[in-house]
């Protein structure tokens, strides 16, 4: 059996939590692979809202497991939130939902460096959702970060001071920020039960002899394919590799194991924070996507840029992730526009190009854009494809003769059932 990956092609907030949801069922095993505290997917379902950070969004799917793999830094204050709320809403999570060991740990003061840090860059700031993910990141490469397996420990708390200790004499080099470390320390202390509650597992062990069992396993990234640190708008990127690559690393897999590939991209584009975006939209075209879009972060509830589709950035991510089919999301927020663009290429120091360049952040970027009637009526009595308007069809083929991806679902509102799947979809 193969693992299938799910993730976005643009600056996260793509909507892949409903998409997992809508696939868990086809599934044995949903995966998360990378990120941590600082995703935030959403999903809506009879009429209620939930919110993941951490936990797979496959466990609303009863008997599914959700693992939380290897490459996640997880905070365990936001897991024992979530889990209280899953708790709220009725969710038999036990026994479905484990923890790899080598997953690490974010620190309270963790969180007190990111803030400190981020403070101190004033106007350079890069936008961290302020959650630990860096300095956690940093310690786990530093080769002294600590493991969800060491609580386990006869001498975790001694390993975990040594930490702390070495987090407050970095504190030392920037301006005070205000933090309650007592605190939050005593809350990370506390939500270590739930943590030790959870069935703890050899992830790499763990898929292995799932897949070997026949097991049926879906990967779920977090952010977007253009945070990923190492093919992102560096420097304003996560810390985590969030293309498909990402997958080997934070699961423990060998390449051959990669199946299907499902890329997701909005029928727009956003970003949230700080950053190169060659497509964004100033002034009332802008405002008018935010507001269509609801578009305000689900983790720090920050007002997300708007603009455009691009072209160049989506054959970008889909080259580095060997994307085999893409889900179209949010195309509802569509529907009131008159005339719809897309950036087909790009123009730098007076040249035309597809590709993007080097150093995305200082180079002057402008977009090529190419107009596209829009439908201008509502898509909620569409179910299926042949369903939609006319000119909503030919929008989505534009988007699949670009890209050379076949379109195999639309999500046509943020509700479970808002969401058309092709015939040529080969997951479902």
């Amino acid at each position: 059996m193969a693992i299938d990956v799910i993730l976005g092609l643009q600056w996260g907030d793509e909507g892949k939590g409903k998409i997992v949801d809508y696939l868990a069922p086809q599934y044995d095993v949903v995966a998360r692979f990378q990120g941590g505290p600082n995703a935030g997917h959403t999903l809506k379902f009879d009429g209620k809202k939930f919110v993941l950070h951490t936990i797979p969004s496959g466990i609303f799917r009863p008997g599914l497991l959700n693992l939380i793999g290897n490459g996640v830094v997880i905070d365990p204050i936001t897991l024992a939130k979530e889990i209280k709320s899953l708790e709220d809403a009725g969710v038999d999570y036990k026994g479905r939902l484990l923890v790899a060991k080598k997953a690490h740990l974010i620190l309270p003061t963790h969180r007190y460096l990111d803030a400190a840090s981020e403070n101190a860059k004033g106007k350079s700031k890069i936008g961290s959702t302020l959650k630990g993910i860096g300095p956690t990141y940093m310690d786990k490469t530093g080769r002294n970060g600590l493991r969800v397996g060491d609580i386990t420990r006869a001498d975790f708390e001694s390993r975990y001071n040594i930490l702390k200790e070495k987090h407050l004499n970095l504190l030392n080099i920037y301006p005070e920020v205000a933090f309650d470390l007592k605190a939050e320390e005593q809350k990370w202390m506390d939500s270590l039960s739930v943590l030790r509650s959870l069935e703890m597992v050899d992830g790499e062990y763990y898929i292995e002899n799932k897949l070997k069992e026949g097991k049926r396993i879906l990967a779920e990234g977090a952010q977007g394919s253009m945070l990923d640190i190492d093919y992102g708008t560096y420097p304003f990127v996560t810390s985590s590799n969030t293309i498909t690559a990402g997958v080997c690393i934070g699961l423990g897999v060998s390449p051959g194991r990669i199946g299907e590939v499902i890329g997701i991209t909005k029928a727009y584009c956003t970003r949230v924070g700080s950053g190169p975006f060659p497509t964004e939209l100033h002034g009332a075209t802008g405002e008018l996507l935010r507001k269509e879009g609801a578009e305000f972060g689900a983790t720090t509830g920050r007002p997300r840029r708007c603009g455009w589709i691009d072209l160049p950035q989506l054959k970008y991510t889909i080259m580095l992730n060997g994307v085999t089919q893409l889900v179209v999301t949010k195309i509802d927020v569509l529907n009131n526009f008159e005339e719809i663009k897309a950036a087909e290429a790009y123009k730098v120091d007076g040249q035309q190009t597809e590709r993007l360049p080097y150093d995305v952040c200082d180079t002057d970027i402008s977009p090529v854009l190419s107009n596209h009637t829009g439908w201008q009526q509502s898509l909620d009595n569409a179910v299926e494809y042949g369903q939609l308007p006319d000119t909503a069809r030919q929008y989505l083929e534009m988007l699949e003769q670009k890209l050379e991806v076949p379109v195999t679902m639309i999500s046509t509102g943020p509700e479970r059932k808002k969401l058309i799947v092709r015939e040529t979809s080969p997951v479902v």
